[in-house]
C-alpha cells in the first residue's frame, strides 16, 4: 500500500490516519472467572494503591456474591466475536485479538501471538469510552511496557480519535435507554430521571484529563436522543484512600436525597457488565432506591450492541486500510 493510499483512508469521524495495521487487539480491565482468582485479581489491580483493607474485603465480598466470577472477561470475547464477523462481511479477516491488564489473556501473551502471525501494526482499541490517567495512560503505558519485554518483533500499537461522542456510540447507549424506560411502569416513564453513572476517579487526576468534559457530553447527546432534559451525572465505585477527594456527587447520595420519583441509572462509563454494574448498581444502588422510595431501573451496557460493534468496524476499517494486506507489512 503506497503512502498516497494510506492517507485516502478515513476514519470513523472522518479524519484521515496511516492506515496500515494488520491486526486488531482489543484492550480491557480484565476480572477474575473463579473464586481462587479473586484475591490475586485484586492484589494485581491495587499493587501500590493505598485502599483501606474493609474496602477490599468488600469488594472480595461483592465477587462472592456475584457467584465469585466476573462476566467480563466472557463479555469481551462475545464483542471481539461480533467485530470479527462484522468485518468478515465486508471480506476483511485479521487476527482480533484481546489482551487483559490484569487477567488472562495478558497483554504480553497477546502481543506474542500477533507477533507469531507476522503482524507488525496492530489497530489498540482500549475499552474505555471516557479518557484519564486510569482509563487510557495506563493502558497505553502497559501496552509500551509489555512491547519491550516482548522485544523488537512486538507489533506497534496505534489508537482511535477520542469517540465517547460518536454517534454509533450513542446511538447505542441510546436504545438501552430506551430499553430501560419502557421497564418502568407507564406512570413513571415521561417523569423519569436519567442518572448517568461513571467510576469515581481522584479530582487531582480529572483536573488533568477531558474525563468530565466527555462524559457530560456523551450523556447530553444521549438526553437528547431519547428525548429527556431531566438527567445528571453521578459517579459510583470509589475506591481511593478516604484522605483524597474523588469526584461527586456518589450515585448512592443522589438516590437517598430523591425521596420519591422514577430514575434510570445508565452506566455510561462502562462497556459491558462487571462488578461495579452488577453489584455496586443492581444491588447496592437497587436497596437504597427501594429504601427511599425510588423506583429504579438500570439501563443495560452498550456491550454487543450492533451500533457500537459498527463503530468499532468502523475504526478497524481505516486503520486496517480494509484488507488484510498490512499483514506483515
Amino acid at each position: 500500500m503506497s503512502a498516497h493510499d494510506r492517507r485516502e483512508h478515513r476514519d470513523a469521524h472522518g479524519d484521515a490516519v496511516d492506515a496500515h495495521c494488520g491486526a486488531i487487539m482489543i484492550v480491557g480491565f480484565g476480572g477474575p472467572t473463579s473464586p481462587a482468582e479473586i484475591r490475586p485479581f485484586l492484589d494485581r489491580v491495587l499493587q501500590g494503591r493505598p485502599v483501606p483493607r474493609e474496602r477490599y474485603e468488600e469488594v472480595v465480598h461483592h465477587y462472592e456474591l456475584l457467584g465469585g466470577r466476573s462476566p467480563y472477561n466472557d463479555l469481551t470475547m462475545r464483542q471481539a466475536a461480533a467485530l470479527r464477523e462484522r468485518l468478515r462481511r465486508d471480506g476483511i479477516d485479521v487476527p482480533v485479538a484481546v489482551a487483559m491488564r490484569n487477567t488472562a489473556p495478558l497483554i504480553d501473551d497477546a502481543l506474542r501471538e500477533l507477533s507469531a502471525q507476522g503482524v507488525r501494526r496492530a489497530f489498540g482499541f482500549i475499552l474505555a469510552a471516557h479518557r484519564c490517567e486510569a482509563s487510557w495512560q495506563r493502558y497505553q503505558g502497559d501496552l509500551d511496557a509489555a512491547r519491550e519485554r516482548v522485544g523488537a518483533a512486538a507489533p506497534a500499537i496505534e489508537y482511535p480519535a477520542a469517540w465517547h461522542n460518536h454517534p454509533l456510540f450513542i446511538a447505542a447507549a441510546a436504545d438501552r435507554v430506551r430499553d430501560a424506560i419502557a421497564q418502568l411502569a407507564a406512570a413513571d416513564r415521561e417523569r423519569a430521571e436519567l442518572i448517568f453513572t461513571a467510576h469515581s476517579i481522584p479530582v487531582a487526576m480529572a483536573s488533568r484529563a477531558p474525563y468530565i468534559d466527555q462524559l457530560k457530553e456523551s450523556a447530553a447527546l444521549v438526553a437528547a436522543a431519547v428525548g429527556k432534559s431531566n438527567w445528571r451525572i453521578a459517579y459510583q465505585s470509589r475506591s481511593g484512600s478516604p484522605r483524597e477527594p474523588w469526584l461527586e456527587p456518589d450515585v448512592n447520595e443522589v438516590l437517598r436525597r430523591l425521596g420519591g420519583g422514577a430514575v434510570v441509572l445508565v452506566p455510561i462509563g462502562f462497556l459491558c457488565d462487571h462488578v461495579e454494574v452488577l453489584y455496586d448498581l443492581d444491588i447496592e444502588a437497587a436497596q437504597i432506591a427501594r429504601a427511599a422510595g425510588v423506583a429504579m431501573v438500570r439501563a443495560a451496557t452498550v456491550s454487543d450492541h450492533q451500533s457500537f460493534i459498527e463503530m468499532m468496524a468502523a475504526f478497524a476499517r481505516a486503520h486496517l486500510g480494509r484488507s488484510a494486506s498490512a499483514l506483515g507489512a
